[in-house]
């Protein structure tokens, strides 16, 4: 049975912190819904309401550009271990990008993953948990080097000019407001 939440208690908290993967969903009038995997070690709880997480450079910029219009977010954790559970977790979204001001504190909390685009804030308006009994048991096995090594052989210069011509806009046209317009 479903059991909401206000905010983020210790448990649930603990159980973010156990996760390897997250799923993050966003929705902007006239476009496509995102629904976006994340991993490595990106996310942080800074409060009972507030999350964070450090969005590397990719192949495309929906959350980004989503958020610019409209701010409405969710979360999803799923345990693959022994004991069952899902958590959505809701919120306002926002975009800190390393030209704002908050960058820099936001920043010194993830370590150093090339390619740091934006950190992507949320501001929780309510959690909530479900049994999650029809996913499957599944093991960690690691983290894939693959997107740290791309970023890392491009350097910082070939991932501006990869932001400008990949990142500029979402894939519906909308602009993600990565790189100056």
């Amino acid at each position: 049975m479903a059991k909401f939440y206000e905010s983020l208690t210790p448990e649930l908290t603990a159980f973010i912190k156990k996760q390897h993967v997250f799923f993050v969903a966003t929705a902007a009038p006239g476009a496509r819904i995102n629904l976006s995997p994340k991993g490595l070690d990106s996310l942080r709880v800074l409060d009972e309401h507030t999350l964070a997480y450090l969005d590397l450079t990719g192949s495309s910029a929906e959350t980004a550009a989503h958020l610019r219009t409209a701010p409405r977010m969710t979360m999803m954790f799923c345990s693959f271990a022994a004991d069952a559970l899902l958590l959505r977790v809701y919120g306002q979204g926002e975009n800190v990008l390393p030209r704002d001001q908050r960058w820099a504190e936001l920043r010194a909390l993830f370590p150093a993953h090339p390619g740091a685009r934006q950190i992507v804030l949320m501001e929780v308006e309510s959690a909530q948990t479900s049994c999650g009994a029809g996913v499957p048991l599944m093991g960690y096995a690691g983290e894939r080097g693959t997107l740290s090594e791309w970023a890392r052989k491009k350097g910082e210069d070939g991932m501006a000019d990869y932001r400008r011509e990949k990142n500029a806009r979402s894939i519906d046209g909308l602009p993600t407001g990565l790189v100056d317009d």
